[in-house]
């Protein structure tokens, strides 16, 4: 494959027949590899276990229908299915299955790759921390990732010091984390699914991010995370399934956060750390066992203009009927805060001591120790229409 690849003339297609091909390969010339996936066989190539299965070292490359194996297992050498280079600009990878690489596809330096619509299977080794990642990248503005499938490995889509890209309707699961973003601005993450990861959508040190339309579904930790994420809109996200915080929102800033569903978890939103300026709203709050955990003695107003979050635990009335609570709703009192930091109170809860502090706030505000509120609640939660394949719930 390789003298084929050296033989060749920038712009050729090489057809790759059904059978096994032996790698490692650097596609040095702007060349389309078309595969094989017929019912004769697949188009395979396999690394035998040592450095990259392919090398893409020139721009406009097209690798499409390949099984892509066996790559080297040394993280520390980036061993992966496919390798990018920086000369690799414009490089689609499209339609192929990768299976037993330390890391899917690496794009490292790239401008405008194309990721699209491949199968990864990653590793299942115990460790997690020692498995690569799904798909790498680094320094590749203006590349799009979209439609992938994604399972085990460590991370689903790990990007680090890039911009101006695009994750956009890929599913991810078995994972650390579905999406892990470091340093990145200027991206939109929209459409994707996360189940059964450790942690869902981990957005960090990154700012003008468009946040939209992605679903985290049983994973375990966080669905959302976004650490340092500054100016950016988070918009009609669903998180449901049982995870410990649906969101973490820890030192970010100037953020719109609407229209997002957070279901049924330990703590619906945890908001710590300094997080400022963010316009909280027109958000559902439905079954959380703590629908918010706010230490601090600020008062924040998690309303605008006249429109405020559902919570399904306000009981509360609507006597002129317009859809908004006759009364402000306050998640977080005194003793939410004295049981965050002291835990052993929780053997108080139901002692007198406590609910006389429970009714002299209720009757005396002025004690109350600031904290969230929402002066305009929904008395029913937004529109919303999250659908998912069955084949990927029951897979």
């Amino acid at each position: 494959m390789q003298a084929a690849i050296d033989s060749a003339n920038n712009g050729d297609i090489l057809i790759l027949t059904a059978g096994v091909y032996t790698g490692s390969v650097n596609v040095h010339r702007s060349l389309t590899l078309l595969g094989s996936n017929t019912k004769d066989g697949d188009s395979i190539i396999d690394g035998e276990g040592s450095g990259h299965v392919i090398t893409v070292s020139a721009p406009d490359v097209v690798i499409k229908g390949m099984n892509i194996q066996q790559s080297g297992t040394n993280l520390v050498a980036e061993d992966s299915g496919i390798f990018i280079t920086e000369e690799g600009d414009r490089t689609r990878i499209e339609n192929n299955y990768f299976e037993n690489n330390q890391i899917g596809v690496y794009l490292k330096g790239p401008n405008s790759a194309v990721i699209s619509t491949n199968v990864i299977i990653g590793s299942r080794h115990h460790r997690i921390n020692d498995r690569g990642n799904g798909i790498y990248l680094w320094n590749t503005p203006g590349s799009i990732i979209e439609y992938n499938d994604i399972r085990y490995g460590r991370d689903g889509i790990f990007v680090n010091a890039s911009r101006d890209n695009v994750f956009q309707g890929n599913r991810l699961r078995d994972l650390r984390f579905a999406i892990h973003y470091m340093y990145a601005n200027d991206s939109e993450v929209s459409d994707n699914i996360s189940i059964n990861n450790h942690v869902g959508f981990a957005l960090m040190f990154s700012a003008r991010l468009m946040v939209k339309n992605n679903q985290s579904i049983g994973d375990h930790e966080r669905g959302l995370f976004f650490n340092f994420t500054n100016n950016s809109v988070i918009n009609g996200n669903r998180v449901s399934g049982g995870a410990k915080k649906c969101v973490f929102i820890y030192n970010a800033n100037f953020n719109t956060i609407t229209n997002n569903f957070f279901e049924e978890c330990d703590i619906g939103i945890h908001f710590t750390a300094g997080s400022e300026q963010n316009e909280i709203y027109s958000n559902a709050f439905i079954n959380n066992r703590t629908q918010v955990k706010y230490v601090g003695t600020r008062y924040i107003e998690w309303s605008k203009d006249g429109y405020g979050n559902y919570w399904s635990d306000n009981i509360t009335f609507d006597i002129d009927a317009n859809g908004i609570a006759d009364q402000p709703y306050k998640p977080n009192d005194l003793v939410d805060q004295i049981i965050w930091r002291h835990p052993l109170a929780k053997l108080l809860l139901n002692s007198p001591a406590v609910q006389i502090l429970k009714w002299a706030q209720s009757e005396f505000p002025g004690i109350h120790p600031g904290g969230v509120t929402d002066t305009a609640p929904l008395m029913s939660p937004p529109p919303a229409d999250f659908s998912v394949p069955g084949d990927l719930l029951n897979g």
